[in-house]
Formats: C-alpha cells, sequence, structure tokens
C-alpha cells in the first residue's frame, strides 16, 4: 500500500534545491550555540503518528468531534502529528497520471481548525502524501495551518518552531523523498539539524521512514524498501541526528508500531503507527494499535521523563485509549527484541525507562 503526503508559529526556509543523495552518518557530536534559558526549565511534548480524517468526499459526518475521545490523553503544551494528506480544495492529483492504484488523500482546509482544537500546534509535512495534489494543495495545505496557528515543518529547507514558556522547540522533519527534506541525504539532514540546534533550545527530529503494514513492526538496522521505493534506513539515520544534534527522534511510516531505543542519553521512538485513520487503510490486529508519547525534556537535552499511553483504533480509525495496554506490551516486546540493553520500556503505569 503506497501513501504520499505549527501558540507561535515561526518558519524558516533554509533554501531549497540541494542535491539529494546518499551520505554516510558522521559518529562526532556537533557543539552549537543555544538561546538562554533558566536551567530549571523543561518542555512537554506529546507526539502521535500518523493522521488521516478521511478523503474527500468520504469524511467524518462530524470532524469536531472526531479527537474528543482522545483529547484529554493527547493534552500538552506542544502536540505534534504526522499529517498524512492534503487540506485542500484541489481536484487534479498524482493519480491522473497513473494507470495502476493510486492512493491520493485531501480533506479541506477548515480541518486545520479541527486539529488546533484538539491541541496540535505542529504537524508534519514530510511524507508521501503531501504532494498528492501538486504544488497548489501543499499551498494552500500550508496557508490552512498557518491560518489555524499550527507551525509546519518538513517541506525542503523547513523547520517549524514552536514554544514552551521560555524554551523554543525546533521540528526537523524527514522523509525519503526530494521534495521534502530528504532522509537519504544525511550531509544535507545534519546541515538543517545543526541549523535548528543553533536557533533554538531543544531539537526534535521526526522521521517518515521504513517499510509499511504488519509484517514491517521490526526495526531491521539495514536499508528498507517498499513498493520499489528506498525508504532509508531508519536506525542509521536516527542514531547520525542524535550525533547531530537530536535531542529526541520519532517516527512513523510503518503503519504499525516499532520499538523505543535509549542511544546517548536520548530517546528514539521508531514508529508511533496510524493515530486516527477514517476509513483509509486497514484496521485489524497490530494495525489498530497505536500510541500516545510524552517527553518532558530539560533546558539542555536531557530526559525528564517519558510516558505512552496506549491507543486502539476503533472500526472507522478513531483513537481510543485502551485500558487492556495492548500497545505497550507490543511495542514493549519489540524492544527487547531490536535493541536489547539499549530498549526503552514501558512500565505499567506508562513511564518508560531502561531495560533491566
Amino acid at each position: 500500500m503506497q501513501r504520499g503526503r505549527t501558540l507561535v508559529v515561526a518558519l524558516l526556509f533554509a533554501g531549497a534545491g540541494i542535491a539529494a543523495g546518499s551520505g554516510v552518518a558522521s559518529s562526532a557530536s556537533t557543539t552549537t550555540t543555544t538561546l538562554a534559558s533558566p536551567a530549571s526549565a523543561t518542555v512537554t511534548i506529546a507526539a502521535v503518528g500518523d493522521t488521516e480524517l478521511g478523503n474527500t468526499p468520504s469524511l467524518p459526518s462530524d470532524p469536531n468531534t472526531y479527537f474528543r475521545s482522545i483529547e484529554h490523553a493527547l493534552a500538552a503544551p506542544i502536540v505534534f502529528g504526522n499529517l498524512e494528506g492534503t487540506m485542500t480544495n484541489a481536484t487534479t492529483s498524482k493519480c491522473a497520471a497513473h494507470s495502476t492504484k493510486c492512493y491520493a488523500f485531501k480533506v479541506p482546509p477548515s480541518y486545520a481548525r479541527v486539529y488546533r482544537a484538539a491541541g496540535f500546534t505542529v504537524l508534519n509535512a514530510a511524507n508521501n502524501h503531501s504532494f498528492d495534489f501538486g504544488e497548489a494543495g501543499v499551498l494552500a495545505t500550508t496557508a490552512a495551518l498557518r491560518a489555524a496557528g499550527i507551525a509546519q515543518a518538513g517541506l525542503p529547507g523547513e523547520i517549524g518552531f514552536v514554544r514552551d514558556g521560555s524554551l523554543r522547540v525546533a521540528f526537523v522533519d524527514f522523509a525519503p523523498y526530494e521534495n521534502t527534506n530528504d532522509l537519504l541525504n544525511f550531509t544535507t539532514a545534519r546541515q538543517l539539524i545543526v541549523r535548528a540546534k543553533a536557533q533554538a533550545n531543544l531539537v526534535v527530529v521526526y522521521m517518515h521512514a521504513g517499510a509499511e503494514g504488519a509484517a514491517a513492526d521490526h526495526v531491521t538496522k539495514h536499508e528498507e524498501h517498499y513498493v520499489g521505493e528506498d525508504r532509508g534506513n531508519p536506525y542509521a539515520f536516527a542514531h547520525a541526528a542524535i550525533d547531530d544534534g537530536a535531542d529526541l527522534v520519532i517516527a512513523s511510516g510503518p503503519h504499525v508500531l516499532r520499538g523505543l531505543e535509549f542511544y546517548r542519553g536520548r530517546l528514539i521512538d521508531y514508529s508511533l503507527g496510524d493515530f486516527v485513520n477514517y476509513e483509509d487503510f486497514a484496521t485489524n490486529g497490530v494495525l489498530d494499535l497505536s500510541g500516545i508519547l510524552h517527553v518532558t525534556l530539560t533546558s539542555n537535552g536531557s530526559l525528564r521523563s517519558a510516558h505512552f499511553t496506549s491507543v486502539v483504533l476503533s472500526g472507522e480509525g478513531q483513537a481510543l485509549v485502551d485500558p487492556s495496554d495492548a500497545a505497550a506490551h507490543f511495542v514493549n516486546t519489540l524492544s527487547r527484541d531490536d535493541f536489547g540493553l539499549r530498549a526503552a520500556i514501558i512500565a505499567p503505569d506508562g513511564a518508560i525507562g531502561l531495560a533491566h
């Protein structure tokens, strides 16, 4: 299944047109100057995976109620999600030139206000659906998010900035495509992360990476492919991002949960799965398991606390808190299998800590 395409808002366009190409991750840390802030200051972020509120004309009868059952669990000063698709009234999609099965997603621009009312402050545009309706769709989506007070990150050279109190947080988002911040180009990725580090107290890196489907739940630590596309090496990219200055790495894209790892004292979540999915894709078995990651970081990037809330998707793809904690149990198994002693383990109360 192929799938194609943030309060205070500031966008940095670092410039487009940098040639894409694979690079080699540097193991050296990069020291940059960040903004002054009290040593006691912290920032709290809630993050979820892929969000799809339908596909015009197949839309929820009342989109304003779609997040209602989950808003209490989602609440945080900064709330991040991946916008899987566009917010546009454009009618010409990428699928017009395809004779085979093709997916192009859009919801009305007014849906940006639905996301904002639910608490979202930053949404990702680095994925394989952000250009589903061409440049017109991209421009409409960006305008809708900006008007709603939501920061956007992930288009070429684009960094999203938000604040929690005195701390400024940069979101640097990547996907394996030249029309986004390209995670296949480690050199350009490093430049963006370093630039973000110089302009914010904390840097969060998001990656839309890896193969897709129920069988794609493990981090292979190798290059991953899907429908003929190079979807990157999420393991190598996440480690390189932290080496380059990221304080937290989060991900989605495989449409299934993946494990959690600690690397150099920083937390990596390799996939948060699908968070809401209105009648677009399968929601059965492990595909209907999702989660909300809450992370509190200090002003120097160290982890103060982390918490995972298990979520299950309804038959219509609506997110519901799952008291059985099936998602947490699933993620713990994956984390232990894939990362051993570096696994980040979810306790019965949802707190995340090192494996023992």
